[in-house]
């Protein structure tokens, strides 16, 4: 445990001082701030365009905005979040194969399971203090204008799309221990993800692939019901694991 607290305080302190702290705070803020602001201001954009419209023979008629128009933006945006977290954090184990660092200290007696565990630690505590500030921030925004009651499974469809996340930074940590470079990473990661994105299309299977946990407009429109997702919300959370799991005898296999 002392070589775990250890090391996962110098990956914190690797991830302030490379600015990727900050970053990814900003970031996580900005889309937070953005889904209601773009909800709120839809009626004035759709009104300063109306005459422009009405040449090209559209009519614009009055729009009521609810907290539901923001929390659409909400899962819309927060795909984008994911992807630039995951480009962001995907060099995390193969940076220090290329420098390596990761030698010097093995060799003074940090153990390989130590690493992959605090690493993957690190990512998911990254990823659920950025994603809960953006919907916080969201939320708090949506209380203060609108009605967040609105929005059906509200909580639950929150939850997809989190554990979707630690889904996609258990392949990150898994190919992290297979490839020695980024691009390895991010290839492995990208094909799984597309591969489920594509079996989607076979309704048999569509229920049981992580993916599935990103239509949090259907939960929150009252289209589909939390039942619906979790068979697919078990998988992915299960598969999470799984990739963990499987990281740790592979690392301590892999040549450094």
């Amino acid at each position: 445990m002392k070589h775990f607290l250890a090391f996962t305080q110098k990956e914190a302190l690797e991830q302030r001082r490379s600015g990727k702290l900050l970053f990814l705070g900003i970031l996580f803020a900005l889309f937070g701030i953005m889904n209601p602001a773009v909800a709120k201001l839809t009626p004035w954009l759709l009104e300063v365009m109306a005459d422009a419209l009405a040449q090209s023979g559209m009519t614009v008629t009055e729009v009521t905005v609810t907290a539901l128009d923001s929390w659409v933006q909400f899962f819309k945006n927060i795909p984008m979040a994911l992807i630039a977290f995951a480009l962001l954090e995907g060099s995390i184990f193969t940076k220090e194969y290329q420098t390596g660092t990761l030698v010097l200290s093995l060799t003074k007696g940090l153990k390989r399971h130590t690493v992959v565990l605090s690493k993957a630690a690190v990512l998911t505590v990254l990823w659920s203090a950025g994603y809960w500030l953006c919907f916080a921030i969201t939320y708090g925004y949506n209380a203060y204008y609108w009605d967040n009651t609105i929005a059906q499974n509200l909580m639950f469809s929150a939850v997809c799309w989190w554990v979707l996340g630690l889904w996609i930074i258990g392949l990150l940590a898994l190919f992290s221990v297979l490839s020695g470079a980024s691009t390895g990473v991010y290839l492995g990661t990208g094909a799984v993800a597309l591969i489920c994105s594509l079996l989607q299309f076979l309704p048999k299977l569509q229920k049981y692939l992580p993916t599935a946990l990103a239509d949090g407009n259907s939960l929150i429109y009252g289209l589909k019901s939390p039942a619906d997702y979790m068979p697919a919300l078990v998988i992915a959370a299960g598969m999470a694991l799984g990739c963990f799991a499987a990281s740790i005898p592979i690392f301590r296999k892999k040549q450094l």
